[in-house]
């Protein structure tokens, strides 16, 4: 599994009323948060809970949020951060050849939805506010990136030595 996550001063997300019939009309509220993370998440083929787990510890203990001297000592946990999760498949895009990427390494829906859910529902037990898009909508998603502060954390990393 892969995450992209930013860190944001406010971010929401609406989805788009498949009965307004085109993308710029009807777009329904779908979440949104305060000041936290919004976390892109990505399923690749072959992962599992242990991926999700792996994540959700990671993201949620990451220290990247400013202590009262400036530094990188505070994780969401620490600071009641909240959490947008939005499904996205397109971060396993291979664009090694041509120009359209390729996703074939992205899970199948069922397998990745029932992930995404998995991991939303890890979040919030470790106590975070957690708000969603829509698993295979069209979202639009809003937010003010704090920093900027940008981070990939990609589960396949975890058995790997950190100097290589």
């Amino acid at each position: 599994m892969r995450a992209l996550i930013q860190r944001v001063t406010e971010a929401s997300v609406s989805i788009q009323d498949p009965a307004a019939g085109n993308i710029e009309a009807g777009n329904i509220d779908a979440g949104s948060i305060n000041a936290g993370l919004v976390v892109l998440l990505g399923v690749a083929e072959g992962d599992d809970d242990a991926d999700a787990r792996y994540l959700v510890d990671k993201i949620a203990n990451m220290r990247i949020f400013a202590d009262e001297r400036g530094r990188f000592n505070l994780s969401a946990l620490d600071v009641g951060g909240e959490l947008l999760v939005v499904s996205q498949f397109t971060l396993y895009a291979d664009t090694r050849r041509g120009r359209r990427p390729d996703f074939t390494r992205a899970a199948g829906p069922d397998e990745a939805n029932r992930l995404y859910e998995l991991t939303v529902e890890m979040f919030r037990e470790k106590g975070l506010k957690v708000a969603t898009g829509r698993f295979q909508a069209y979202m639009k998603v809003r937010l003010v990136n704090d920093g900027p502060v940008t981070i990939m954390v990609d589960s396949a990393d975890r058995g790997r030595p950190r100097n290589a």
